[in-house]
């Protein structure tokens, strides 16, 4: 890929957005269907350790479809994987991406990963996320970025995300949670890393409160599940909160609105994938093209 004739920066795509907003989809269908040279770095800040698959909801090998995904799962759950380390490791991704002709995408909702790998410059003591302090914004970027936001209402996306818990509880999440518990995993895990997982710390409190009274087990395994969706629930505002800041500070970021997708999906309404290909896949797909072409 070629740099911008514009900035003379090396060009990439990022795609960002709450969770469960279909980023991670909306990646995939464009690499599969209209940018085939593409190859996805991950960038959720907890999908990049290895482990609790169902539980940190990882895009399966299947879900891929081919698509070459880098930094997913690759991480030692034992270690905390910084926003300078990722700065490091993506920023040699893409260069081995550019080299072989192709485009990085960068996917995910950690918008602190985000802004450590693509601002000019980079000190995690005074950035705009993870500093002790909150610091302005910087709006000098290294590289030439096209900046995909999925965006959901949150009054439609939270039943979508409580339907999501769900269908993971039904995968398996509970029984790996609890294998992961049992085996004594939890306790080699970085508390900063895997460990904050949303999940874990839920799962944890369901059995402090179900040894101390084996009879309201139900109660416990109930009262669990409802703290993982709430606090699903403030993740996802958190996440737009930081996008925000990051449009407040002159990002030009292009915001796709999914939002009529995930309302035909928690009504059941016929033509759902028509929908998302219609409303999220091409829209993003020509700024997407007309980006490359500048």
């Amino acid at each position: 890929m070629e740099a911008s004739r514009i900035t003379g920066k090396p060009k990439i795509v990022v795609i960002m957005g709450s969770t469960g907003a279909g980023k991670s989809r909306l990646s995939v269908d464009l690499a599969t269907g209209y940018f085939k040279n593409s190859e996805i770095i991950n960038c959720d800040k907890i999908q990049v350790y290895s482990g609790l698959d169902i539980t940190t909801n990882k895009i399966s090998m299947q879900e891929q479809s081919g698509v070459p995904h880098h930094l997913l799962g690759t991480i030692n759950p034992k270690s905390e994987l910084t926003p300078s380390e990722f700065r490091e490791l993506a920023s040699k991704i893409i260069s081995g991406i550019l080299s072989r002709g192709g485009l990085p995408v960068i996917v995910g909702g950690s918008t602190s990963l985000i802004y450590a790998l693509v601002a000019s410059r980079y000190d995690m003591q005074s950035d705009g996320f993870n500093g002790p302090e909150v610091h302005p914004v910087t709006s000098e970027l290294r590289y030439d970025c096209c900046f995909i936001w999925v965006d959901v209402c949150l009054p439609v996306l939270n039943p979508y995300l409580s339907k999501r818990v769900d269908e993971m509880l039904d995968a398996g999440m509970f029984e790996e949670l609890q294998e992961f518990f049992r085996s004594g995993e939890h306790l080699s895990v970085n508390r900063s890393g895997l460990g904050l997982s949303i999940g874990v710390p839920e799962y944890e409190k369901y059995l402090e409160f179900a040894e101390r009274d084996a009879t309201r087990q139900k109660e416990a395994y109930d009262e669990a599940v409802r703290m993982i969706k709430e606090n699903t629930y403030q993740l996802a505002e958190k996440q737009v909160t930081k996008i925000m800041r990051l449009r407040d500070a002159g990002w030009d970021v292009k915001k796709i609105d999914a939002t009529n997708v995930f309302r035909a999906v928690m009504t059941d309404e016929a033509g759902v994938a028509s929908i998302w290909e219609k409303q999220v896949v091409e829209p993003t797909m020509k700024i997407v093209k007309h980006f490359l072409d500048e």
